[in-house]
Parts: C-alpha cells; structure tokens; sequence
C-alpha cells in the first residue's frame, strides 16, 4: 500500500514538473522567442500564457524573453567640431524599441547591450557629421529638430539591419570646451566693453548736445530779459523825465527849490562829508532864504500898501 502511494506521488509529481516545463508566460511588456535546438520556431508578441515542449535543459525548447518597451540609452561627452573649427562636448540620448525579434536575435543573439554598443557607434558618427556641417547657434535654435531628425535618419538603417526601431534622438546638453568657453568669454567680455563704452560715447554726446541748447537758451533768456528790462528802464526814465518837465513847467521856482533840497540831502548825509564852499556859494542861496522861493520873490516885488 505504501509502494503504491510513492508511486501515485511520484507520478504526480513528474506530471507536475512536465506542466511547468511545458508552460511560459509573456506579460504586457515581453516578447518571447522560442528557440528548439538553436533555431527559432516562433516568437510570441502578445501577452498571455503559451506551451512549449518540456526538458528544456535537453535543448527541446528554450525561451528567450525580449523587451517589448521603448528603452534608451545614452552617450555623453561626446566632442564634435562645427563649421568655424571650434569643439562642443554633446550629451544625447536615444529612444528605441526591439521591432524584429529574430532579426535581432540573429545580429546580435539577443544581447541589449551588444546591440546598443553598435547603435552608440553609428550615433557618435551621425552626430559629428550634422554638427559639422552647422555652427554653434544652430544647436540652440529651432533648427535643433532638423539636426535631431537627421541624425535619427542617419542611424536609422543601421539599426534597422538589427532589428531595432528608433523612435527619437535628442540632445541633452550641447556645451563649449574648456578652451573654447574660455575664448568665448574673452570675445563677449570684450564686445560687451566695446558696447558699453559706444553708450557711453552716445551719453556724453547727447550731454554736450544738452548742455549746448541749456547754454543757448540762458543767454537768449537773458538777452530777452535784459532787453525787456532796458527797454521798461527807458520808458521809466521817459516818463520821469516827462513828469520833472510838466513839474518844472508849472513851477519852475518850486522845481528849482526842490532840486536844491536833493541836493542838500545827498551832499549832507551824515557820512563825514567834507565841503569847502564860499558862504556866499549858489549852493546855499537857500540857506539865506529863510522862507524859501516864494519868500524870496516875495522880498524882492513888494506889494503895494492899501
């Protein structure tokens, strides 16, 4: 009873075991390529669970999973020259997918990173031929694109033959040299310097242009308001000229008595004035005068006695 239960398990078992090496299972982002003693077969690309023969460790039927996903890889510090004979460093990457299974199995058995070290060269290659055939600013212009899409054309073919599909190239970071940089600096340091100083030039000339019509108009102002001044000074002294004449006409003795009392005040101010006059002077006939003019002509037509 015993033997016979071994048995039962035993057999189960190897049903069991011929199960699991008879099933594989391939999900969303797998491709499965089966291979019966070293040749493919078939190649499973949809999702789901498949048989395949057991005893795969006798070469009946093996399994090679392949990545049915956009994958990428990289390339960095690349050194290209472009047009003019200056050196960039260039950072770029790739997109790509497995698009032929047994083609790829085929070129390259399968390997990824086999696959990818042969794209990088053909890469490194399509790179320095479109940026040398441009300058520097085309990098950082919407010509960028164009380049991008040349250089996916460029390495197109090549990994087609491997059973690849790029779907993209892109720069990551397009920089100068060391050398380069430094040169670069020098050249904009000193195009800025010359910028600078071409302002400056413009201000001053502007400045003297300023200073120029400011200068201008002060002594046009100043002629406007010294003529203005001379011409209102001569109406003054017109009209006092006029008023002392009318004055004098009315009075001619009072004209003449207020005069000398102008006279007297300006000469006798106070300030220590000296004068060395005859008592009997012009100059002080008023002072003998004690009732002034009309005193004096009074004195000198008397009145008839009633």
């Amino acid at each position: 009873m015993l033997n016979r239960f071994q048995i039962a398990l035993a057999a189960l078992g190897f049903v069991a075991f011929l199960i699991y090496s008879s099933i594989f299972v391939v999900n969303e982002r797998e491709q499965a390529i089966i291979l019966r003693f070293g040749e493919i077969v078939d190649v499973k690309t949809e999702p789901g669970v498949y048989f395949k023969l057991p005893f795969g460790m006798f070469e009946a039927d093996n399994i090679q999973i392949i990545e049915d996903r956009l994958m990428r890889f990289d390339l960095d510090n690349i050194r290209v020259q472009v047009s003019g004979g200056k050196f960039y460093d260039v950072d770029a990457f790739v997109a790509y997918r497995i698009s032929d299974p047994r083609l790829f199995r085929a070129a390259v058995s399968g390997q990824v990173g086999l696959a990818e070290q042969r794209i990088r060269t053909r890469l490194d290659a399509a790179l320095r031929r479109v940026y040398g055939q441009r300058g520097f600013e085309a990098a950082l212009s919407e010509e960028r694109g164009i380049m991008m899409r040349e250089v996916r054309d460029q390495i197109g073919p090549d990994a087609k033959s491997l059973g690849l599909t790029i779907e993209d190239v892109r720069i990551r970071r397009t920089d100068l040299t060391a050398d380069v940089s430094q040169q670069t600096y020098e050249r904009m340091k000193a195009e800025r310097l010359a910028e600078a100083e071409r302002l400056r030039a413009r201000g001053r000339e502007a400045a003297q242009r300023i200073k120029a019509r400011a200068d201008r108009e002060v002594v046009e102002t100043l002629a406007t308001a010294q003529r203005d001044a001379e011409i209102v000074r001569g109406q003054g002294e017109a009209e006092r000229t006029n008023i002392f004449a009318e004055a004098f006409g009315r009075d001619p003795e009072f004209f003449d008595f207020y005069r000398s009392m102008k006279a007297y005040s300006e000469a006798l101010d106070g300030q220590g004035t000296t004068m060395l006059l005859s008592p009997d002077s012009e100059f002080f006939r008023y002072f003998k005068e004690s009732s002034g003019p009309r005193a004096s002509a009074t004195a000198a037509n008397p009145q008839p006695a009633q």
